[in-house]
């Protein structure tokens, strides 16, 4: 037996005796770690070319960790099942066996239900016309499905083996037995020999990208395109084919794929800073990073058509085990009309659907401007015209589409734009770069492959860089003032413009990556807001490392107290802030009636920002909202505490709470966790109990504040499915 670490949350296990290769850990991107660390790799055999790999997988008992997701195997399955050829008839590595899913029930049976949705999205006319679709249209798009899916929608048992962990051990294949020890703690056991892997992240610890991107500065223009993704789900070296469109200096992203935290932060843009999310479709390549625009603390809009919008519910819920109706509690949904421009604050929209396994739409963006409109088209996961030929039939009885479906397609294609980025993947699902070797649009991109170009694809379309720009207009304005004008605003109401204008004249500063803005133990003679990027507040002996976003007051607490920062404050990314000198800043406040007031509410803002639940990514006035409504209440030792009756979450500020299961303690709480979150999310704890230990201290903050604060919310979320998974067992 052999243990290896793949990369944070991810190990590798092998028994090669026992013929089993065993993924542990399967987050974002786990198959190009494997490939970027040898374990995938490609062979010949009888004259076949194919990759090794996995032919087990371990799952996490948590959903999430970090707020990410903690499992996602539609890839690694797809790697095994068809590149690896385990499921092709007559291949050399089909050996008569299946994938296989190892963990607890609940988690094995919600990556089945994620699995079959990934493949299939919606599965049947009658939940494709429940999305809107006339039924006519609904059963054109399913015998295009149908004809993908070579007319047989398999369930996910019927293309994977399950081993489901319980209290025993369990036998996985040819005397390989594996025991769970602990949340997340396995140990396997073949021949007398042991091996312990422990999916835990540690603190501060995240899911890694397999790839290096440095750091990227743009500026926010009229409308632009700043490419972020050539690749695709198998390119080790590149993030998954998107783009992020600025119009209007408001920037919006098109797909969320794998490590778009990670790109995000490249490109030196906060997650509280994006309008909107343009969805394509439900691919992991370009879904797996949803959860990071929920790390933001307002809801993010969502724009897709409805039928894309439904698969890709089904397949979060999937994941989570939230409710579908939830979505909207994350996102502010707005849904687009098919084949019409749809008008998004002055942005135009164009939704067409795509002939795809899985419901997926290509996106025309336009706006107007000089002598005519600027028009972009993502091409994202496309059929090839030869896959489509070969679908015709006169038949309507049979799986495929019309000859008209298929001049339809051919027409939608080659519509000419100023840039188009096309999906040059190949095979049965994906485009071909041949397609569009007459297309008359200016320019074409050639994305989402992880091959290189050949000569004749080289000869009909470009290739870029992540970071690179594309400018249809140009700006000539500063968008950073206005967003900072809105923010103070928000967070002095009472205020008259006038002074606002007054710190809005002050000095715009731009930070590098790394840079330290201010050191702890140092004093401040300035106050600061962020006005765009991510700044990292540190204090290294309590373990708090929260990341900042726009809207955040830097060094508000050591300005008014003139006292010494409690943290170090650093540059993430390229930052920009706004510096306002500290006495110009406590004039405002007095003059405005509101120092005394506000120097203690920056002390219970600072409170806040210590705290994991609600440190970071939430902008000053929303804290001040809570800070408002928050009630400091005490308990003596051995009060029981709850968040659900009351309907509140308690944040402990001193003192010492235990969380019991049948009398025995399994979690300690102290300064800065909570409890009660069951409140908000609208469950219950069948067997836990919470109880001071000592004389405590907490603040109630009511439910209703926290309902639209997406990132809470997700992190309420994890920590009920972390606090749950204790019933089964330690």
């Amino acid at each position: 037996m052999r243990k290896i670490k793949v990369a944070a949350g991810i190990f590798w296990v092998e028994i090669p005796e026992a013929d089993l290769f065993i993924l542990c850990g399967c987050p974002a991107d786990s198959v190009k770690h494997l490939m970027k660390k040898g374990f995938i790799n490609s062979e010949e055999k009888d004259g076949q070319v194919f990759e090794t790999g996995p032919n087990a997988i371990l799952l996490s008992d948590l959903p999430m960790q970090n707020e990410r997701f903690a499992n996602l195997a539609e890839f690694p399955v797809l790697q095994m099942l068809y590149r690896q050829g385990m499921l092709l008839p007559n291949h050399p590595n089909n050996k008569g066996i299946k994938p296989m899913l190892i963990g607890i029930e609940h988690e094995v049976k919600a990556q089945a239900e994620y699995i079959f949705r990934g493949n299939y999205g919606l599965t049947s006319a009658e939940e494709i016309m429940e999305a809107g679709i006339p039924a006519e249209q609904a059963q054109e798009m399913m015998r295009i499905k149908l004809r993908f899916a070579f007319d047989h929608i398999r369930r996910t048992d019927e293309l994977l083996e399950t081993r489901i962990i319980g209290q025993e051990p369990c036998e996985l294949r040819n005397g390989v037995l594996v025991q769970r020890r602990g949340i997340n703690l396995y140990e396997f056991c073949y021949q007398g020999e042991t091996i312990t892997v422990d999916l835990n992240l540690g603190l501060n610890e995240e899911y890694e990208s397999p790839y290096h991107l440095g750091y990227h500065h743009f500026s926010r223009e009229y409308f632009s395109v700043i490419h972020t993704g050539e690749g695709d789900g198998w390119d080790a070296n590149r993030p998954c084919m998107a783009s992020v469109v600025t119009f209007q200096g408001k920037i919006y992203l098109i797909d969320s794929g794998p490590s778009l935290m990670y790109n995000l932060q490249a490109l030196g843009i906060g997650v509280s800073e994006i309008e909107g999310i343009i969805h394509t479709h439900a691919h992991d390549d370009h879904f797996a990073g949803l959860t990071v625009l929920l790390r933001s603390d307002h809801r993010i809009k969502y724009y897709s058509t409805k039928p894309v919008r439904i698969s890709v519910m089904k397949k979060l819920a999937a994941l989570t085990g939230m409710d579908e109706s939830l979505f909207n509690n994350y996102f502010e949904v707005y849904d687009l009309e098919a084949e019409v421009w749809n008008n998004v604050d002055g942005l135009e929209i164009m939704p067409v659907y795509s002939p795809h396994p899985v419901e997926t739409s290509i996106m025309f963006l336009r706006t107007l401007w000089g002598d005519g409109y600027k028009t972009y088209a993502h091409f994202a996961d496309i059929a090839s015209l030869d896959v489509l030929k070969k679908m015709i039939t006169d038949d309507p009885d049979k799986s495929g589409i019309t000859q008209e479906y298929y001049d339809r397609v051919q027409e939608i294609y080659h519509t000419p734009v100023m840039l188009k980025k096309i999906d040059i993947g190949g095979g049965m699902i994906h485009g071909h770069a041949e397609d569009f070797k007459d297309d008359p649009s200016n320019r074409i991109i050639l994305s989402h492959t992880a091959l290189k170009l050949n000569d004749q694809q080289k000869v009909i379309g470009d290739t870029t860089t992540f970071g690179a720009v594309d400018v249809f207009i140009p700006s000539d304005r500063d968008y950073s003032k206005p967003f900072a004008n809105q923010y103070l605003q928000t967070f002095f109401p009472e205020v008259p413009s006038n002074e606002i204008e007054m710190l809005l004249n002050c000095q715009v500063m731009v930070l590098n990556p790394g840079t330290i803005l201010l050191k702890q133990g140092e004093k401040s003679q300035s106050v600061f807001m962020i006005l765009n990027g991510l700044m990292e507040y540190i204090v290294p002996e309590r373990g708090i490392r929260n990341q900042l976003t726009v809207g955040s007051m830097i060094a508000e607490l050591a300005c008014l107290k003139n006292v010494v920062a409690n943290g170090t404050y650093r540059a993430i990314n390229y930052v920009k802030v706004l510096k306002i000198p500290g006495p110009l800043y406590i004039e405002f406040l007095r003059r405005n009636n509101l120092f005394e007031a506000t120097r203690k509410e920056v002390q219970k803002r600072h409170f806040l920002e210590c705290s994991w639940l609600l440190g970071e990514r939430i902008s000053c006035p929303i804290k001040s909202r809570i800070t408002h409504s928050m009630q400091l209440e005490t308990g003596h030792k051995g009060k029981l505490l709850s968040g659900a009756e009351c309907n509140g979450v308690l944040l402990l500020c001193k003192g010492e709470v235990g969380i019991y299961e049948d009398g025995q303690e399994v979690e300690q709480l102290h300064s800065g966790d909570f409890w009660g979150e069951e409140s908000v999310l609208h469950r219950a704890y069948p067997s836990l109990v919470a109880r001071t230990k000592v004389a405590s201290q907490w603040y109630r903050i009511p439910s209703e504040l926290l309902e639209n604060i997406p990132i809470v919310q997700w992190k309420m979320l994890e920590t009920y499915a972390r606090r749950s998974v204790r019933r089964l067992g330690n």
